[in-house]
């Protein structure tokens, strides 16, 4: 079976279940789909379960349905970490040996210091917060002072919160940027992230205008595929997570609603290669905010633009539905969850109803694309294409 493009959706933080090594991550009892699906009995997508995500884990609470209408699976994540960079890493072929460090106590006072030198101005802030909090509890302060908020998360982040009329965007990007060229060697994270904000004391609220500076991969299946002549096209986050590399050409996206109907022009048109889109409200709307009616419903949303996206689809299209990491919104904290990740593999050409069982890899996937758009890349991990066809 030949296939001419690739249409890869990651659906952030919607995971399937707790891995074998949750408790090392304080994340036993974690299931993003089951938890959700227990917690909020109105959960209706038949469109995913029509394509077989209900038959993936009978312990998920979601329909097993007779005819699935895909090929269907689950991952097992083998870097070590739960964040969305390490995640789509490994989507693409990439599995850490090391995760990139995080700072649950806050940046050391030394590096603090020496990125003040160096953007000209105190900060304040350097701690593991919420952003929406944050923003709210020391905006005030920083409208005044126009010293700006730095703290992290549970992830491997350094984030920047400042008021655009305090800062315009582009200085705000300069100043992450010179943080990002800072963060090396130790205190090397995954990602720093602009995070600009708009508002009136008491109401700050965050805009569209987020820019994440990544560490830059090494070569994965976006530059096997450029390098094959084909195309990559980003929508959402893409470009960022992995700092543009590998990408022919981008749309940011403010919202899931905005990321599928981009990803359905996309597939509109007469292109090659890959699409590949992050829809990331699940994980940063609901999932960080424990929010299991928003998380449920933002599922639901999706579950209903399925059929259009199918409809849009070539003989020779592969589209494959999977996500990151999870986050299940009924987890205490606000921390990523260690999960399995579920595969959603539909084509008119492939086997459907095919379980292709539980992959010992995120990696699995990369090499499947490979495969099918006939690409030379190096990566651990195994292609389940034959399988399929």
């Amino acid at each position: 079976m030949d296939i001419n493009r690739v249409i890869l959706m990651v659906l952030d933080s919607v995971g399937i279940g707790e891995l074998p090594d949750a408790h090392l991550y304080n994340d036993v009892g974690s299931n993003t789909l089951g938890n959700i699906a227990k917690l909020y009995p109105n959960l209706h997508i038949p469109n995913l379960v029509k394509l077989g995500l209900g038959n993936i884990d009978p312990n998920n609470q979601l329909t097993a349905t007779a005819t699935p209408t895909a090929a269907y699976g689950k991952a097992i994540e083998k870097s070590s970490g739960k964040d969305t960079t390490t995640g789509h890493w490994e989507i693409c072929g990439l599995v850490l040996e090391q995760p990139f460090p995080t700072f649950p106590n806050g940046f050391p006072a030394a590096f603090i210091q020496q990125f003040e030198e160096a953007i000209g101005t105190k900060t304040i802030g350097n701690k593991t917060a919420s952003g929406t909090t944050i923003i709210n509890e020391l905006g005030d302060e920083h409208v005044v002072t126009k010293h700006p908020i730095v703290y992290t998360s549970a992830d491997s982040v350094f984030q920047i919160a400042m008021h655009e009329s305090v800062y315009p965007i582009e200085q705000q990007y300069k100043i992450c940027q010179t943080a990002r060229e800072m963060l090396v060697g130790e205190y090397e994270v995954g990602r720093v992230i602009a995070r600009p904000f708009i508002g009136q004391s008491g109401n700050y609220t965050r805009t569209s205008s987020r820019k994440d500076f990544s560490v830059l991969p090494p070569d994965n299946l976006l530059d096997a595929i450029q390098k094959s002549g084909q195309t990559v096209f980003s929508i959402g986050k893409i470009v960022d997570i992995f700092a543009g590399k590998g990408i022919s050409n981008y749309v940011k996206t403010a919202n899931n609603l905005e990321g599928i109907k981009q990803t359905i022009q996309a597939i509109a048109k007469p292109t090659n290669g890959l699409i590949f889109t992050n829809l990331v409200d699940f994980d940063m709307l609901y999932g960080h905010r424990r929010d299991v009616v928003g998380y449920a419903k933002a599922l639901m949303e999706f579950d209903a633009y399925i059929p259009e996206i199918i409809s849009q689809l070539k003989s020779d299209d592969l589209l494959i539905i999977t996500a990151d990491h999870g986050n299940d919104p009924s987890a205490p904290g606000t921390d990523h969850t260690r999960e399995y990740i579920p595969i959603i593999n539909y084509s008119n050409n492939i086997k459907a109803g095919k379980n292709i069982g539980t992959r010992q890899s995120f990696a699995d996937i990369s090499a499947t694309i490979a495969e099918a758009l006939s690409v030379n890349l190096q990566t651990t991990g195994k292609s389940y294409f034959k399988e399929m066809i």
